[in-house]
């Protein structure tokens, strides 16, 4: 099938690049010259596993191009709209400017029959003001929520544990189905819902997926004033079925460019329809997870003596997770800041951040190789647990720094090894 993905940022590329894959004839398009550029050869913009392989084993096999013409986009059969949709600059809400600029840019070149699918994560009732504009081409409109997890995007857009359509009409569900008959032969769940259902789906997910890290971190707030571990906690209740143990790992919080802005969207979409009551305890999910950042920088103060100022710190990730190069809102990056807004001498690593936060955050001293971050460091802050920084060996770690001292602020690391070595060791909610 002939297909068009428009919008080629992270979502958007890694979607044209697997349905590639899948076997369909895809062009991906996106008003950024320079990114195109990128994916027309073959090369990813943003580090994803995976990503780079897929690109161009598809532009090798001739089923995957990529251009910033829309009109190239005019014999394909669906559309997928994968554009962003970040927080407003002056409000709680999303900035819904790029979808509908993506539905103007495609009424022209669609053509009777076709079908536009909504990938991007919106508020709900977003579609029903859609609808209209795209039933007068003559096409129709589906919604088509994503669940990609950012360092297993490939993989979860090929082998998905979900696909859920929002349609207004059944023929369309047996379109997306020819799209993603590899995954349903797979025996993957298909959920078949309305527009308003589907749109619901993804925020949804995101605030229950928030507010269970969020819950967690609140107990780390209080075993930390009452001498109890929250990993054991994490333990214990995870063995109840009706809880389960992910996402209940406590430490210094949720980033990126998905569940913050999208909880806080939902809460304003909320307001908007009346019901703000209904998602009011989504702020303090928000405040709590904020919280986090500031009890990093106050354990850095209170193992410091009491001040940070001109202590070199060492801190061990930028971006908001590991296996990205992602620091939208990176809870690591923000504690790198404000380390250095209260004057520390902060050397900051990453496998793959340095770039992105070194373009945001210029002031800050930045070296790729972890020794040199740790060489004559005070304090070392673990924010981001890539592989190399759970797997540091803490006898090497402790001779290359100044005074053996870390923060563990994901609980990655096994106390015991660490304190063994002679380092002076804080985890978050840890006894």
């Amino acid at each position: 099938m002939k297909l068009s993905v428009i919008g080629c940022g992270y979502l958007g590329a890694v979607h044209a690049a697997a349905m590639a894959k899948l076997g369909h004839e895809v062009v991906g398009i996106d008003t950024d010259a320079e990114k195109i550029a990128k994916l027309a050869a073959g090369s990813a913009p943003f580090h994803e596993p995976g990503l780079q392989e897929l690109l161009a084993d598809g532009i090798a096999a001739g089923r995957l191009r990529f251009t910033t013409d829309i009109t190239e986009a005019a014999d394909a059969r669906v559309h997928f709209v994968a554009v962003g949709t970040p927080q407003l600059a002056d409000g709680d809400g999303a900035d819904l400017r790029y979808v509908h600029g993506a539905i103007e840019s495609l009424r022209p070149v669609l053509r009777p029959g076709a079908l536009v699918v909504g990938k991007s994560t919106v508020p709900v009732g977003t579609a029903a003001v859609l609808v209209d504009r795209i039933a007068e081409t003559g096409a129709s409109l589906a919604w088509n929520p994503e669940f990609l997890r950012e360092g297993f995007a490939v993989a979860d857009t090929l082998t998905p544990d979900r696909i859920v359509y929002g349609v207004v009409d059944d023929a369309d569900a047996g379109l997306l189905d020819e799209v993603y008959r590899a995954a349903l032969e797979a025996g993957t769940p298909r959920i078949v819902t309305d527009l308003a259902t589907a749109e619901l789906v993804k925020t949804a997910a995101n605030a229950f997926l928030a507010t269970k890290i969020s819950f967690i971190n609140a107990m780390a707030e209080i075993a930390e004033v009452t001498g109890a571990d929250v990993t054991t906690l994490a333990d214990a209740i995870g063995h109840d079925a009706r809880i389960g143990r992910r996402f209940l790992n406590a430490g210094i919080g949720f980033g990126g460019g998905c569940l913050p802005k999208d909880i806080r969207a939902f809460t304003a979409r909320a307001e908007e329809l009346g019901r703000a009551e209904s998602v009011a305890f989504l702020r303090q999910v928000d405040a709590i997870n904020l919280r986090r950042r500031e009890r990093v920088v106050e354990h850095a103060i209170e193992l410091l003596g009491g001040s940070v100022f001109t202590r070199r710190i060492a801190v061990l990730g930028l971006t908001f997770k590991p296996d990205s190069d992602d620091i939208r809102d990176s809870p690591a990056l923000d504690v790198a800041a404000r380390l250095y807004g209260l004057g520390a001498d902060v050397v900051a690593t990453d496998p793959h951040g340095i770039d992105n936060s070194r373009a945001k955050h210029p002031q800050l001293e930045y070296v790729a190789d972890v020794g040199d971050a740790l060489r004559g460091a005070e304090l070392a802050v673990l924010v981001t647990e890539w592989a190399a920084y759970r797997e540091l060996d803490p006898r090497r770690t402790a001779e290359l720094m100044a005074v053996p001292r870390i923060i563990d602020a994901r609980n990655a690391l096994d106390p015991a090894s660490w304190k063994a070595a002679g380092f002076e060791y804080r985890g978050l909610g840890r006894s």
